[in-house]
């Protein structure tokens, strides 16, 4: 029983990693594709990205497996979220997007 509020926490924490890291990847692709080197962008990114994540983890577990199960679940909760928050709907598509973006 004494180990919920550090479950708790894991997830909680890991819901903030997942936050940075799909936050972090959308804004790299937004930068990247305007970049003349991108590259750059999306390696260094992605460097960054899963460093201070796996480090996340890895003080945030603390040895532990269950802190650690706790942190991923919260991590892919807080990618089901930004992925909501920064996708749009079909309905908020103009005509021209739904018509661009099918392959001929």
């Amino acid at each position: 029983m004494n180990d919920i509020p550090a479950l708790v926490l894991g997830l909680l924490a890991g819901a903030v990693l997942g936050a940075f890291f799909f936050g972090g990847l959308w804004w790299t692709v937004q930068k990247g594709v305007t970049s003349d080197v991108p590259a750059l962008w999306f390696f260094g990114s992605l460097l960054l990205r899963t460093g201070i994540v796996l480090v996340g983890f890895y003080l945030l577990s603390q040895g532990h497996w269950s802190r650690l199960v706790a942190c991923l679940i919260g991590f892919l909760i807080a990618r089901v979220f930004v992925m909501k928050r920064l996708t749009r709907s079909p309905e908020e598509q103009t005509q021209s997007e739904k018509e661009n973006s099918r392959a001929p």
